[in-house]
């Protein structure tokens, strides 16, 4: 009985590794392009890339704290109080405000658990050399110009790697600033 098993098992084991599944440039673990539905519809290229507002207008932690934030109803009810008023989407938005609610918006850039990455360092860092916020560009990929925000890179360990060797001054390599 156990060699039925095995023999069966193997066949299964070289597929999958042929496949590409579980590897990098598969998708298993990186979610490279990952872009789900959201429970309410949002351009980003509408707001970053038409109406040139900064990334920093709606995640206002991402400069002062470890992790990004997910706009408040507050944030968006600055503008949508009085603009977009007759649009369906503007509506849901109004309404989830209006009932006391949140939005589940679905997140697009995940990391495992054990990695701990902090993006007050990083826009300090890449903000001081260049215009702009080229940091949220060199993670996130040329928002702007997405209607619907998907996951731009791997975000494997090997791509902040070399990031990491790639900059000037160079990244710590250590694996503790990452992995705590």
């Amino acid at each position: 009985m156990f060699k039925v098993q095995y023999s069966l098992k193997l066949p299964i084991l070289v597929l999958f590794l042929l496949s590409g599944v579980g590897c990098e440039w598969g998708s298993i673990g990186y979610n490279k392009g990952y872009q789900p539905d959201q429970p309410i519809a949002f351009s980003h290229a509408l707001h970053s890339g038409e109406y040139k507002m900064a990334c920093v207008y709606c995640h206002t932690q991402v400069e002062v704290a470890k992790h990004s934030a997910i706009p408040s109803l507050n944030i968006c009810m600055n503008c949508h109080m009085v603009v977009g008023t007759d649009k369906d989407p503007i509506q849901k938005l109004q309404q989830k405000y209006y009932d006391g609610e949140t939005v589940n918006w679905v997140k697009v850039h995940m990391l495992p658990d054990h990695v701990k990455f902090n993006h007050k360092r990083h826009v300090h860092r890449f903000s001081e050399a260049e215009d702009r916020y080229p940091a949220c560009q060199t993670c996130h990929g040329d928002v702007k110009q997405m209607d619907v925000v998907q996951q731009y890179n791997s975000l494997s360990m090997g791509w902040c790697v070399n990031c990491h060797r790639e900059s000037e001054p160079k990244g710590p390599l250590n694996c503790s600033t990452c992995h705590q």
